[in-house]
């Protein structure tokens, strides 16, 4: 279990995110580098299991929200999560006690322990989705009744604003207005949760699994063994599909990253071909020849073929040789009501959730 991180976990912790991340959550790499400047500056960061938070904690979530393929041009400058957080502090007239990610995912894994080294709070070892999602109303607090507002909100030009909504969906829809004025990307503090509430409505130990999952890939390539399984065996997944990608449609709309690609098969997979469909993280895979291989709330992850590395959305192009894993969500996302938020029907898309555990193996 981890309990501290410190800028030699950062690596790991960067690629565990961005497999977690499902292509989305933003580029890992930027968020490594900016939590490393901070843990340099302000000194490592405590990590708390839940199981340790006391029931009275005022723990806040923090991100950043927006398309992740602008940040290939529009770098975070760091202060302006902060700014969110402490603008959420200053509406509610009280000093957070913890910090939590809002999702175990890209660059969103690894903000928060930028924010508390700078701040000097613990981090805890969870995060309110067990992945990442588009929207913001797409989290397990949801679920329980939590409300994302008061929500700060706040861009590296020095703009900042709390709003107070009437519901999660309607913080969605007016922060997302917000974010794309200001440049398609800003960063959020929101989910004010007590330690109690934090427990019921948070997926346990992400954190931990971030940076095991980074250490399981790079021990894996030292001894030149098969990454690809080895991660979809720790996330009881499997592999579904290997190809090359043979085409991106790629556009950024209304704040978000909006990709379908085609890979083309490979080995096994020879003769057919995958259609990846992605919001800012990958959400459903289909089959020329008539299948659903995986689709949103399980975790869809391309791996690089060759090495297992992980590729985010703003990284998918042209020639990319990869294999496509697909894992199992945490189960709460599988109820009537998890599925009504981050099912496919939600996206649109004109099929049924199956569990990844009852489709069909491709390889």
């Amino acid at each position: 279990m981890l309990r501290q991180v410190t800028e030699d976990h950062l690596d790991d912790i960067a690629i565990g995110a961005a497999i977690l991340g499902t292509g989305g959550g933003g580029n890992p790499y930027i968020g490594k580098l900016l939590a490393r400047e901070s843990i340099r500056e302000h000194g490592p960061v405590e990590v708390v299991p839940l199981d340790e938070v006391p029931d009275d904690a005022f723990v806040i979530s923090v991100a950043m929200m927006g398309a992740p393929t602008v940040m290939v041009e529009k770098l975070p400058a760091g202060h302006e999560l902060e700014r969110a957080f402490r603008a959420v502090e200053s509406y509610l007239g009280r000093r957070a006690t913890h910090i939590l990610p809002l999702e175990m995912g890209g660059l969103n894994s690894v903000t928060p322990l930028c924010l508390a080294a700078r701040v000097g709070l613990p981090v805890l070892d969870a995060d309110c989705m067990g992945r990442a999602f588009p929207e913001l109303q797409m989290v397990l607090p949801t679920l329980y009744g939590v409300a994302a507002s008061p929500m700060g909100i706040a861009d590296e030009k020095g703009n900042a604003s709390v709003m107070e909504t009437i519901s999660n969906r309607w913080t969605e829809t007016l922060a997302r207005s917000t974010v794309v004025d200001m440049g398609c990307t800003a960063m959020i503090a929101c989910y004010s949760v007590s330690g109690a509430q934090a427990r019921e409505a948070t997926v346990p130990g992400t954190l931990s699994l971030n940076e095991e999952l980074g250490r399981l890939v790079r021990e894996t390539q030292a001894v030149n063994g098969d990454a690809i399984g080895a991660v979809a065996e720790r996330l009881g997944g499997r592999r579904i599909f290997s190809g090359k990608i043979g085409d991106v449609d790629r556009k950024t709309v209304a704040g978000f990253a909006r990709v379908e690609s085609r890979i083309d098969g490979l080995d096994g997979d020879a003769g057919v071909s995958m259609t990846l469909y992605t919001q800012n993280e990958h959400l459903a895979a289909t089959s020329s020849d008539g299948g659903v291989l995986a689709t949103t709330p399980d975790l869809i992850i391309v791996l690089d073929l060759e090495t297992g590395d992980p590729i985010t959305t703003e990284e998918l192009r042209y020639g990319c040789r990869v294999a496509v894993v697909a894992a199992p969500c945490d189960p709460r996302w599988r109820s009537p009501e998890g599925l009504e938020i981050v099912g496919p029907a939600y996206f649109g898309y004109d099929f049924d959730y199956v569990p990844v555990e009852a489709t069909a193996a491709r390889t």
